[in-house]
Parts: C-alpha cells; sequence; structure tokens
C-alpha cells in the first residue's frame, strides 16, 4: 500500500470504493487486514470469519461442524454471553491486487487472490468429490452474483491433523483448504467480494445456499448422526 492518496492509481481508488459498497451477510466478521507488499504495487486484503451462530441466529445450518456446534448453541441457550466458547467455522482472506501496468500471467490490470479453509466431518475426509464441489461453489457463486471474470484457477487441499502424547486424547480433525485466483473484469469488484463472502459462509455450512449452488449428494445428507452433510 502507498502512503498517500494522491499516489493511488484512479482505477484502484474506484476499486475499493466499489468493496466498501459491497453488502456480505452478517454471519461474517469482515475487516481490513495487512495486504501483501511484494505481489502488487498496490494491494488491498481483507480477513474473514465464521463463528457458530447461537442462540437467536435465523438459521440452522445444514452441513458442516457448523450444524453440530449450533445443536450445542440451542441446547445452552442463556447459559452465558452469546459470544463465549464460540467455535469458529471457516476462515478466509480476500485479497486485490492491482498493477497499472498490466500483467500477462492475470490477463489484466487486477487479479483477486481469495483462500479459504473450513472444518470437514471426519468420515468425508477421503471423499474425492471434496475438491471438485469446493471449486464448483467458487464458480457458481460468482456466477450467481453475476460477477465477471477470466483466467481462474485454484486449488483445493485437504488437512489432516492428528494429536499424540499429552494430546492423544484429542479427536482428529479434517479442514479442506481452497486457494483461488481469477482475474475481475472491471475496476468494479462489488460482486466479487459478495460472491467470496457467501462463498465463505458455504464453506462454513450456514444455510440458505445461493440458487445454483451445488450442494453435496442426498446420500451424505442422510448420514448425519448430529454433523449434517458435510461438504
Amino acid at each position: 500500500m502507498v502512503n498517500a492518496l494522491d499516489q493511488v492509481p484512479p482505477d484502484f481508488l474506484h476499486a475499493l470504493g466499489t468493496l466498501r459498497k459491497a453488502q456480505c451477510r452478517k454471519e461474517l466478521r469482515l475487516a481490513e487486514i495487512p495486504a501483501p507488499a511484494r505481489l502488487a504495487p498496490f494491494a488491498v486484503a481483507l480477513g474473514a470469519e465464521v463463528m457458530a451462530p447461537g442462540a437467536g441466529a435465523p438459521a440452522t445450518p445444514v452441513h458442516g461442524p457448523a450444524a453440530m456446534a449450533f445443536a450445542a448453541a440451542s441446547g445452552t441457550a442463556g447459559s452465558g454471553p452469546a459470544d463465549e466458547d464460540e467455535t469458529e467455522l471457516a476462515t478466509g482472506r480476500f485479497i486485490l491486487l492491482h498493477d497499472p501496468d498490466g500483467s500477462a500471467v492475470w490477463d489484466g490490470e487486477f487479479r483477486i487472490v481469495t483462500y479459504i479453509r473450513a472444518e470437514l466431518e471426519p468420515e468425508m475426509g477421503n471423499d474425492q468429490m471434496l475438491g471438485t464441489v469446493a471449486w464448483t461453489w467458487l464458480v457458481e457463486a460468482l456466477e450467481n452474483h453475476k460477477a465477471a471474470y477470466r483466467a481462474a484457477g485454484g486449488t483445493a487441499t485437504r488437512v489432516l491433523s492428528e494429536s499424540f502424547g499429552t494430546l492423544a486424547g484429542r479427536p482428529g480433525s479434517i479442514d479442506i483448504e481452497l486457494r483461488a485466483s481469477w482475474t475481475p473484469a472491471s475496476a468494479d469488484v462489488q460482486a466479487h467480494l459478495e460472491a467470496w463472502s457467501d462463498m465463505v459462509c458455504t464453506f462454513a455450512g450456514l444455510p440458505p445456499l445461493p440458487d445454483g449452488v451445488t450442494a453435496l449428494p442426498p446420500r451424505r445428507r442422510s448420514q448425519q448422526n448430529g454433523y449434517g452433510a458435510a461438504r
């Protein structure tokens, strides 16, 4: 980032203005974070997290650990402040890069780089559909918000955590990580941030899913056992 507004290109200032207009889901805690300094001459970064909804939340999570966390919160309603013992369901980063000279790699002057991470049900760790579903959520969220883009790419990774020794009693966990980037068609990136915010909430298991977003097959939704269907 730069220190003087008169040094900021008009196109980047316009893009920042469109980000401020974005209407993100209220379950998402969104805040500006330090932007990477070496990826582009100009950059802005946002961090987001979705916490387990407490009593009075408008909708019950339909899949993922969010479903179990919501059930636990509902069973202890009134036992303490709503923000006590919150569980993080998903986290992410949204980075907007700008190079006034353009980039052949980006195929444009702007590039959006994102990261989303969320916990999975243990039984879903070996499901080969996970990566495909995660990528489909990204593509369809952009399409649902009419966020025109090109040159998209990304990777989906499953992360297995196991505990040993004095921590051996701690249950294992499996997370899904999606790293992706794409080039917006213009400096108006409002719809891109709104689409990304929906993605983070979808990874967290929060309903309703936007029209057109792909859910997992019904056979997985029927095996809830307190968790609900996985991604």
